[in-house]
C-alpha cells in the first residue's frame, strides 16, 4: 500500500484497541441508537399528523429531527456492525461518501439551528408581523437553503480528499471517515485544504452561532421588558431546549472542527465523535420535547387515540 497514492480501501479502526472487549459496547450502543432513532422519528410523525403543530417552530424542528436520524445513519450502522466484524474495511468510495454525507448533514442541523433561533426572534420581539415574516413560503426558503448549501459546498471539499495521495497507510484510526485521521494519511501538502477546511467551519458554524447569539440577545432583552412574571416564564421555557440543543450540538463540533490544523489528538476527537454520535441524538427528543407542554398534550392526544384504535 505504501507506494499507492489511492488505496482501493481503508480500514476502520475504530475500537480495535479493546480487543474483544469491544463486544461489550455493541448492546448499549445499539440500545441508544436505537432509542434515539425512536425518539427522533416519533417527533416528526407527531408533527405531521396533528395540525395543531403545522408552525414554523415545528416545521424546522421536524427537520431537526430528521437530521438527528439521517447523520446518525451514516456513521453509527457501519460502527455497529464493526463492532462484530473480524475485518473492518471501508472501500474508498464509500469513505468519501460517508464523509460527504456526514459533514453535509452536519452542516445543515446547524443553519437549522439557526432558522429555529430566527423563529423564536419573530415570534417574541415582532409578534404582530409573525405571520407575515414567517409564512409557509420564508420557512420552506429557509430550510431549502439550509438543506442546499452545505451540499453544494461539500463538493470541492470531497474532491479535495479524493486527489490527496496517501502514502501513510490506510488505517484510519477513527470509527468513520472523519477529517483529521484521513488528513494524517495524505502524504500531500494539505496546510491549504486546513485553511479552506477552517473557512468552512466559519461559514458553517461560526456564522451560524452567531446569528443564533444575536437572536437570543434581543430574545432576552425583549423577555425582561415583559412585565408579569408568568409571561416572562413563557417565553423562556419555549426558548429553554432550544438553548440547551444549541450548547450540547455548538460546543462539541466547535471543539472538534472549528480550529486551525490539528489541535486535538485523534483519540480526544474519537471520544468527543462517540458523545455526538450517540448520546446527543438519544437526549435531543428527550430535550425538545420535556419543557414542551403542547408537543406533551398532543402526544398524549395521539397515545390515547392509538390506544383507542387498538382496543377495536
Amino acid at each position: 500500500m505504501a507506494n499507492l497514492s489511492h488505496p482501493s480501501e481503508f480500514i476502520l479502526l475504530g475500537f480495535s484497541p479493546l480487543g474483544k472487549l469491544q463486544i461489550l459496547l455493541y448492546g448499549p450502543f445499539l440500545v441508544l441508537y436505537l432509542l434515539a432513532f425512536i425518539g427522533n422519528t416519533v417527533i416528526i410523525i407527531t408533527i405531521f399528523v396533528d395540525t395543531h403543530l403545522h408552525t414554523p417552530m415545528y416545521f424546522f424542528l421536524g427537520n431537526f429531527s430528521l437530521l438527528e436520524i439521517l447523520v446518525t445513519m451514516t456513521a453509527v450502522p457501519r460502527m455497529l456492525s464493526d463492532l462484530l466484524a473480524p475485518h473492518k474495511v471501508i472501500s474508498f468510495t464509500g469513505c468519501m461518501v460517508q464523509f460527504y454525507f456526514y459533514f453535509s448533514l452536519g452542516s445543515t442541523s446547524f443553519l437549522i439551528l439557526s432558522d429555529m433561533a430566527l423563529d423564536r426572534f419573530v415570534a417574541i420581539c415582532h409578534p404582530l408581523h409573525y405571520g407575515t415574516l414567517m409564512s409557509g413560503a420564508v420557512c420552506a426558503q429557509l430550510a431549502g437553503a439550509a438543506w442546499a448549501t452545505p451540499f453544494l459546498a461539500m463538493v470541492p471539499t470531497v474532491f479535495s480528499r479524493v486527489h490527496l495521495n496517501y502514502c501513510h497507510g490506510n488505517i484510519i484510526n477513527h470509527f468513520f471517515c472523519d477529517n483529521a485521521p484521513l488528513m494524517q494519511l495524505s502524504c500531500s501538502d494539505t496546510r491549504l485544504l486546513e485553511s479552506w477546511d477552517f473557512v468552512m467551519a466559519l461559514a458553517f458554524v461560526l456564522s451560524s452561532f452567531l446569528v443564533t447569539l444575536v437572536s437570543y440577545g434581543y430574545i432576552v432583552s425583549t423577555v425582561l421588558r415583559i412585565p408579569s412574571a408568568s409571561g416572562r416564564q413563557k417565553a423562556f421555557s419555549t426558548c429553554g431546549s432550544h438553548l440547551t440543543l444549541v450548547f450540547i450540538g455548538y460546543s462539541s463540533t466547535i471543539f472538534l472542527y472549528v480550529r486551525p490544523g490539528k489541535a486535538h489528538s485523534v483519540e480526544v476527537n474519537k471520544t468527543v465523535a462517540l458523545v455526538t454520535s450517540f448520546l446527543t441524538p438519544f437526549l435531543n427528543p428527550f430535550i425538545l420535547t420535556l419543557r414542551n407542554e403542547t408537543f406533551k398534550a398532543v402526544l398524549r392526544g395521539q397515545m390515547q387515540r392509538l390506544k383507542g384504535l387498538l382496543q377495536l
